[in-house]
């Protein structure tokens, strides 16, 4: 057997997830992939991310998620500096879903 080659492990996994067409599908590779808290800390960022693209300051968004300032801080460099996958891929769920268009909120993001 070869040794183990990282880069092609990574390339496989994203091609994997790439390939996945269906939520519950996605949901058990999930669930078998990593642990609940991995899951639930996956989600929560992702959240995150949502928030800070539709102008929530960081209080709010601690109050609303409960998440460390240190990893907000982490999501919020990541979507100002980072690779643009957060703004890319939300960017396109949100759409589809009518969000960040300020379409239904409550405006308290204070």
């Amino acid at each position: 057997m070869e040794k183990f080659d990282r880069e092609q492990a990574h390339k496989d996994l994203y091609e994997l997830f790439a390939g996945i067409s269906r939520a519950e599908d996605f949901e058990k590779l999930l669930a078998d992939l990593c642990t609940y808290t991995e899951v639930e800390q996956l989600s929560q960022r992702l959240l995150c991310a949502r928030l800070l693209l539709k102008g929530y300051t960081y209080n709010k968004i601690i109050e609303i998620t409960d998440i460390s300032s240190a990893t907000l801080s982490r999501v919020s460099r990541c979507l100002q500096h980072g690779s643009g996958g957060y703004r890319e891929i939300l960017g396109k769920y949100c759409a589809e879903q009518g969000e960040l268009s300020g379409e239904g909120e409550d405006n308290d993001k204070r």
